[in-house]
């Protein structure tokens, strides 16, 4: 069964065109990430999905009920979504108990503390039933949110933003206890992000927007492995970006000569090495450098080279804290499976 249908959904706010028509499905106990950059129009996406938003355009099914059309909507609380906010939301008066417990009017008290503390027990946070919010961590807030919008056994989850203020270390970590209660759960989720890294971690399903499209879909290997264009590929990850010419299905580049099917003789294109496609080895098309400098990240090293062939100057991204120093001189090989060729002036092109 399929959670959640958005058939052709636009949206303008004034004369901006936010969201031009989405089709979107999320399947049963799928987590599907929409995942782009500020302002593509992702968190109006999923407002309309929840019913804060007014449809204008298209149509939104949840469990193969109609619950929008335009002219007609049903209000959030009749949709049977929980709904998790960038900020939280929580009550500041309540205690963490009954923010949980918020969503649970229809039953009765006791049934509803049971269920709201059998809820706190799954995420971690049944010691801290009694507590306000403002006493919790940003982690903390999190977790008792995301058992507030699990606690009526919505049939869909939607999530917007939900680790975006959190820092590094414990956003990890709230992201893999979340993950882990999803699954559990095994409910329909979609969660909007900015972040490439939490998309393909978490996803089973990534949709990218940019500029109120989506551009591609796909399983996150499908994405990140054979991305639609220069846009998908800039923002999945960081690139090395030249400019070339085809010519007989394939173009040259300096570190040897790439293919580009489909793109006809004389097309200037965007070519877009990954950082991790440059290898320091000997080999079939190796190529001299010299290694200008070398930033530690810890689990790997970024190093700068400059090839001697035309003094052009590229990212690697080696794994592990050993680098060569710079001034040295190196050979460096190509992985081609992560060097990509699309046309310049094609939609989402890089200027």
């Amino acid at each position: 069964m399929v959670a959640l249908a958005l058939d052709g959904v636009s949206h303008d706010y004034g004369d901006v065109r936010a969201v031009e028509r989405i089709d979107l499905r999320v399947g049963a106990g799928e987590l599907v990430c929409l995942l782009g950059p500020s302002g593509c129009g992702k968190t109006t996406v999923l407002r309309i999905a929840a019913g804060l938003e007014e449809l204008q355009e298209g149509r939104v099914a949840i469990a193969g009920r109609e619950v929008a059309r335009p002219g007609v909507s049903l209000p959030p609380e009749a949709r049977g979504v929980g709904l998790v906010f960038q900020d939280y939301a929580l009550f500041p008066h309540l205690t963490v108990a009954e923010n949980v417990a918020f969503g649970l009017a229809d039953q009765p008290p006791p049934a509803r503390r049971a269920a709201a503390q059998a809820m706190l027990e799954r995420v971690g946070m049944a010691g801290h039933a009694r507590r306000y919010p403002h006493v919790l961590s940003g982690g903390e807030q999190q977790r008792v949110a995301l058992a507030r919008a699990l606690a009526p056994r919505p049939g869909l989850l939607l999530l917007d933003e939900p680790f975006s203020g959190l820092d590094i270390r414990l956003r990890d970590e709230v992201r893999d206890e979340t993950l882990k209660v999803l699954n559990d759960a095994g409910i329909s989720t979609l969660i909007v992000t900015h972040d490439p890294e939490e998309a393909m971690y978490m996803a089973d399903r990534i949709a990218v927007m940019c500029e109120g499209r989506i551009v591609q879909e796909g399983s996150p290997a499908e994405v990140y492995g054979a991305p639609a264009d220069t846009f998908v590929t800039t923002f999945l990850s960081d690139v090395n970006l030249m400019h070339a010419t085809s010519e007989r299905g394939v173009v040259a580049s300096p570190l040897g000569r790439l293919p580009a099917p489909g793109i006809a003789d004389g097309v200037l294109v965007d070519v877009l090495i990954r950082p991790e496609a440059l290898r320091l080895a000997d080999g079939d098309g190796a190529v001299d450098a010299e290694v200008v400098a070398v930033h530690l990240l810890g689990h790997s090293s970024i190093v700068t080279l400059r090839l001697d062939a035309d003094g052009r100057e590229l990212r690697a991204r080696l794994p592990g804290p050993v680098a060569p120093k710079p001034g040295e001189r190196v050979k460096v090989t190509l992985d081609s499976r992560q060097a990509f060729v699309f046309p310049c002036g094609a939609p989402n092109s890089v200027e």
